[in-house]
């Protein structure tokens, strides 16, 4: 009994720490430069200001600089969205990694070539 007690007390402890929700999936594909969606696609300005609907986006300010990470294939009519990370002077949203619209940012520097389509999991929409 004492070990079913410690079992469930653990496994409360494992739910407990992980906190967020899995959100709805934006596509189930997405372009990268490699297999595992690691490496920099490019370097975006953005053109205008961004403010995220949700915790799967990431807001963004006009002129800040977005390095770019996956490319969702688009599906059905559904917006087209990038994944990145905000760099600039407001360091609370550095290294912060969320979906943007494509059309809101201009490429500047293409570092690799997105070619590598790769489905996407549940973790590419969790949030904390």
């Amino acid at each position: 009994m004492a070990r079913i007690m410690l079992l469930f007390l653990l496994g409360l402890v494992a739910v407990c720490a992980v906190h967020g929700i899995f959100m709805d999936r934006l596509s189930s594909k997405k372009l990268c430069a490699d297999e595992e969606c690691v490496y920099t696609i490019s370097l975006a300005n953005a053109q205008e200001d961004y403010n995220a609907p949700d915790c799967r986006f990431i807001n963004v300010k006009k002129g800040q600089q977005i390095y770019v990470y996956s490319k969702l294939v688009k599906e059905n009519e559904a917006g087209e969205f990038w994944a990145g990370s905000v760099y600039g002077d407001n360091q609370d949203e550095m290294g912060i990694v969320g979906y943007f619209p494509s059309n809101l940012v201009k490429e500047q520097r293409v570092y690799q070539e997105a070619t590598k389509e790769v489905p996407t999991t549940d973790i590419d929409f969790f949030c904390e």
